[in-house]
């Protein structure tokens, strides 16, 4: 398994691949775990480097929350938020860094300054133009399945074949990326964790990421410190990092390739205990 991030590729063995963990910077002022903390590009970077010193793969900065019931946030608004922020982290760090956005003119200023992936939490809901951005740069691009939008997802979201569904929506959004020009190695996919979806739901998902390997690309996951965490546990989001580990350890032996996490130390040493039992002999 391969993926080709704009002059990066990041390879899996067929079995037993090693989990990749992705850091979270948030450049934004009302995101659900940590608004308002790395707003300023200073801040930011040294977030980021702190990611990466505690084992981060890759970084993903974004600049409009996508929280339930977020409002959209115009083009240039975020351009102005991500823009100073992801040029200071790029000459920061040393690791692949995607961008977090569904917009393509923001998609295309970001990928001018280096970044190396755009990761869409539509799914490319608005059409090929975001993926045609990608395939211009030779950039990665991380596929999500949501339903409906940040403001309506969570608004009883119902599926009649939960598996079914989000497996066929992120297949028509890898055609519609390919069909733009993007190559599938430069694709991955995400089941969406908490967008558009129940508590039993997320579980589910995490439980059966299996199903989705016939999709041939890797699969990326972000339960980091989301609502339905807080739900099983009846705790804010500061106090969901045990259920972040669960999560991330279920992921790892159901198939994932890609972590998306606030806290990447504790996450990566958790990965590295689930992968050794995964791989341990059977008897």
């Amino acid at each position: 398994m391969r993926l080709r991030l704009r002059g990066v590729e990041l390879e899996w063995a067929a079995e037993r691949p090693r989990v990749l963990v992705m850091g979270i910077v948030n450049a934004t002022p009302d995101s659900f775990a940590d608004g308002g903390r790395y707003l300023e590009p200073a801040a930011a970077a040294r977030h980021a480097r702190r990611l990466v010193a505690e084992g981060a793969d890759l970084l993903d900065v974004g600049a409009e929350s996508t929280r339930p019931g977020a409002p959209p946030v115009p083009a240039d608004e975020e351009g102005a938020r991500l823009l100073p922020v992801l040029e200071r982290i790029l000459a920061t760090v040393d690791c692949p860094v995607s961008v977090d956005t569904s917009k393509p003119a923001v998609a295309d200023a970001a990928l001018r300054l280096g970044a190396h992936m755009v990761n869409d939490v539509t799914g490319l809901a608005a059409g090929p133009e975001l993926a045609a951005v990608c395939a211009r740069h030779g950039a990665g691009l991380a596929l999500v399945h949501m339903q409906g939008t940040p403001r309506t997802m969570q608004v009883a979201p119902h599926y009649d074949d939960l598996l079914g569904e989000v497996r066929a929506g992120l297949a028509a959004a890898v055609d519609v990326a390919v069909g733009a020009g993007v190559a599938p190695e430069a694709i991955c996919v995400d089941p969406g964790i908490g967008f558009g979806k129940t508590v039993a739901h997320n579980l589910t998902l995490l439980k059966r990421l299996d199903a989705l390997q016939a999709l041939g690309r890797p699969i990326l996951v972000g339960p980091s410190r989301k609502s339905f965490i807080g739900a099983l546990l009846d705790v804010p989001p500061a106090e969901r990092l045990e259920g972040t580990l669960a999560a991330c350890t279920v992921a790892v032996t159901a198939g994932v390739h890609l972590l998306r996490v606030h806290d990447v130390g504790a996450v990566r040493r958790a990965v590295r205990v689930a992968e050794a039992i995964r791989d341990a002999p059977a008897g």
